[in-house]
């Protein structure tokens, strides 16, 4: 017990001077602004269990951090459970073996109850006095989330103590399974009167009818609001033995009892069982607005898979059940208070028309790639209707010389050549990867554009996370040339061309890009006209050296591998052929198992410098981000913007990216509420006690003059073309000059890795 408090205390210490260095900055919202809820005033946050997203549910912390994390009127909900004394507790399950440690405690406290009319094995409080709790400690219940903090022993809260610790704040007591507790010979209508009478209860909620019509009347006159609690459609409420899809139709019954319902958000919009939401919202909210009730939809949150409409942008959720032109709902139940609390305060009824090619700019990467296949005319169409100020085109070249856009020189790597009668064509070409390939200059541009369709990128499938289904092969691939002339006409400051591989496609295919290149800007008239930017990108200095020598175009270097600072030698030759450079993620913020440890000089170094600084790959998905950043694209970018201070980013998301800009916080200076302002660089770190600290991070490398300078590229000379092969015949062979350094499979290997490719192919595409 000793250790256990040790711990605990060592825990809240640590949380109090996180939250204290966040909350330096007051909390002050932005004007009103019109919405449609039944009050007219914004819609409230309500934190299940507190920030249970991150922290054991009911915790300390949980509530402490969903007050600074989120606005400082968050509603801390409470689901109550009793304890065999009648004492109130708060915890997120029935079942204390979800989401306590009590097996490892009392492990012979099994028990099977009767339970809404279900046996139900488990650890349940009825059988355990407050005094026997003390020695049990909450845990994470959602096993996909860190349990990293479960090693500070977080005790079982009654719901007093919630109060006490956040004194002011509002709090929400949920009451289940009310008939459970009186078969146990427990009384919750008893213990929710008494508590009542001492602390301030502001909202009462149940599923169950009979509790809320027995307490109606005690509470009509306070300011206690009663909510009707609706659970899924099929399920049978207890007390009227009807379901709760049929309770739904009689709204101005349950007005008799309750003055708000709180529905799961399926029910306002719906979504089809491949997780894309129907046509259009029902009518739940108008229904309950006319009958006077208000409505809070539940189950939000940040780290499972929304429906693929939201392009894995939890905000753009939130947005749509409060700014849609049509309705608004009164709140929302969730685990993540920091995102709603940033969509009603900040991202809500803001001009979304507005563009501006400001700090930080928007850069695609492969267009809209996150929506649709890499490199298409829908991804490309998608990313300058979301707002990306620069549109990228990564240069391959096919067989036939032709320059195309498309993200990899590997065709494996996006498009379905593995599942096509083009996959024999597969070869071991070191120099390009340590795997075997399928490699656009074995293929004409029409074998790419009439036989290859494209493939989207999945880079968190790992995860089970996969991108836009529906549209998984849709598109069709642009040449350089092509995608030239689509940008001319478009709302953009520039366009990025990255090239890759030069001085291999020189020496062993006999093709300069850096030629081709120019060749086709010159011929689109790019040469000529200033109001697009031109910029060329490259991991290779070389191909920068080369083009700062032939052309006045702009030049990005991208470090290719993650550093911790750059040697000044190494920044006096990035002067000399270049105007800005990208970095990746981890050379800003590097971290360890999900978790930040500082922040780096990288950016400092090369600013001072002169250099402008892009951060690479930004990412929706949950599972490509720290936890410091809660599962929420808009901490992440604001943390590079705002807290490490970037000219630009590089998304696969330009939505997202172009929403912050348009967000109404951004120059609110002292008045920033602390949802918006930048996470606290390492602290979440901080929060964890010993035990849980997660590995430490090898050093990472500092960026040297050495790993910069490349020798120059070699001379164009002719190289013996490769026949392209028939669909219907044999192995085509690589470029005929690289056998020494490359090779092609024999028939068997061939057929073997094709058979592992397509295997693959199935299981995750």
């Amino acid at each position: 017990m000793v250790i256990r408090s040790f711990w605990r205390a060592a825990s809240s210490l640590l949380v109090l001077f996180f939250l204290l260095r966040w909350s330096a900055v007051g909390a002050q919202k932005p004007g009103a602004t019109p919405w449609q809820t039944l009050s007219g005033d914004a819609p409230v946050v309500i934190a299940n269990g507190g920030f249970s997203g991150l922290f054991p549910g009911s915790s300390s912390d949980a509530f402490s951090f969903a007050l600074i994390a989120g606005s400082t009127d968050t509603i801390l909900w409470c689901d109550v459970r009793q304890t065999k004394d009648s004492l109130g507790v708060c915890l997120q399950n029935l079942k204390l073996d979800n989401c306590t440690d009590i097996q490892s405690i009392y492990p012979q406290g099994q028990k099977e109850y009767l339970v809404n009319g279900a046996l139900t094995q488990g650890w349940f409080s009825v059988d355990y006095t407050m005094k026997d709790l003390l020695k049990v400690s909450l845990t994470q219940g959602i096993y996909s989330r860190t349990d990293r903090f479960d090693f500070s022993m977080y005790p079982i809260l009654s719901v007093e103590q919630v109060q006490k610790q956040n004194n002011g704040s509002s709090l929400w007591l949920n009451v289940q399974n009310d008939i459970f507790y009186r078969q146990h010979n427990l009384s919750m209508r008893s213990y929710i009167l008494s508590v009542s009478k001492r602390v301030i209860v502001n909202y009462i909620s149940s599923p169950e009818v009979d509790f809320l019509r027995s307490i109606v009347a005690i509470f009509q006159k306070s300011k206690t609001k009663l909510v009707f609690r609706f659970l899924g459609k099929d399920i049978t409420e207890p007390s009227t033995n009807q379901t709760y899809g049929t309770l739904l139709k009689n709204l101005t019954f349950i007005k008799t009892f309750a003055t708000g319902i709180l529905v799961p958000k399926h029910y306002i919009w719906p979504v089809t069982s491949d997780l894309y939401l129907e046509s259009q919202a029902t009518s739940i909210v108008s229904d309950a607005h006319k009958e006077g009730l208000e409505i809070y939809a539940g189950d939000f949150v940040n780290d499972i898979v929304i429906p693929y409409n939201y392009s894995y942008d939890p905000l753009a959720e939130y947005i749509s059940f409060i700014d849609n032109g049509e309705f608004s709902v009164d709140g929302f139940l969730t685990d993540f208070p920091g995102t709603p609390s940033e969509a009603i305060g900040c991202f809500s009824h803001v001009n979304k028309s507005s563009l501006d090619h400001g700090k930080p700019v928007i850069l695609s990467h492969n267009g809209a790639s996150g929506d649709y296949p890499d490199c298409t005319d829908l991804a490309y169409n998608k990313a300058i209707k979301d707002g990306a100020d620069i549109i990228d085109c990564p240069v391959q070249v096919t067989q036939d010389g032709v320059l195309i856009c498309m993200s990899s020189i590997n065709l494996m790597d996006d498009t379905n050549v593995a599942q096509s009668i083009f996959r024999s064509r597969i070869s071991n070409i070191p120099e390009l990867q340590s795997t075997p390939g399928i490699f656009t200059f074995n293929f004409t541009l029409e074998e790419i554009q009439k036989n290859l369709k494209p493939s989207i990128s999945n880079p968190d499938v790992t995860f089970g996370i996969v991108r836009n289904p529906r549209h998984k092969t849709a598109g069709n691939f642009l040449t350089l040339s092509d995608f030239l002339s689509f940008a001319k006409d478009k709302a953009l400051s520039g366009i990025l061309i990255n090239i890759e591989n030069a001085a291999f496609l020189i020496e062993k295919v006999g093709i300069s890009v850096i030629d081709g290149v120019l060749s086709a800007l010159n011929d689109t008239g790019y040469n000529k006209q200033s109001a697009l930017e031109v910029t060329i990108q490259s991991s290779d200095s070389s191909v920068l050296v080369k083009m700062r020598q032939q052309t006045k175009y702009k030049l990005m270097y991208r470090i290719d591998e993650s550093i911790r600072d750059a040697a000044a030698s190494s920044i006096t030759d990035i002067k000399k052929f270049a105007d800005s450079v990208a970095v990746d993620k981890e050379s800003i913020y590097p971290d360890t198992h999900f978790f930040i440890i500082n922040e780096t000089n990288v950016i400092n170094s090369l600013q001072n410098a002169g250099l402008q600084v892009f951060v690479y790959v930004l990412r929706n998905e949950f599972a490509s981000q720290p936890l410091d950043f809660f599962s929420d694209p808009y901490v992440q970018i604001n943390s590079y913007v705002q807290g490490a201070s970037v000219d630009g980013i590089i998304t696969d998301y330009p939505a997202s990216a172009r929403a912050y800009k348009r967000n109404s916080c951004r120059n609110l200076g002292n008045n920033m509420p602390n949802y918006m302002q930048p996470v606290q660089v390492g602290g979440l770190k901080q929060l964890l006690v010993a035990p849980a600290q997660p590995p430490v991070l090898s050093p990472m490398p500092i960026l040297e003059g050495s790993d910069v300078v490349e020798p120059p590229l070699p001379s164009v000379s002719p190289v013996n073309p490769s026949t392209p092969t028939p669909p219907n015949q044999g192995n085509a062979s690589a470029p005929a000059t690289q056998h020494s350094n490359s090779s092609i499979l024999s028939p068997v290997s061939s057929m073997i890795i094709s058979v592992l490719v397509i295997i693959g192919s199935l299981l995750f595409f």
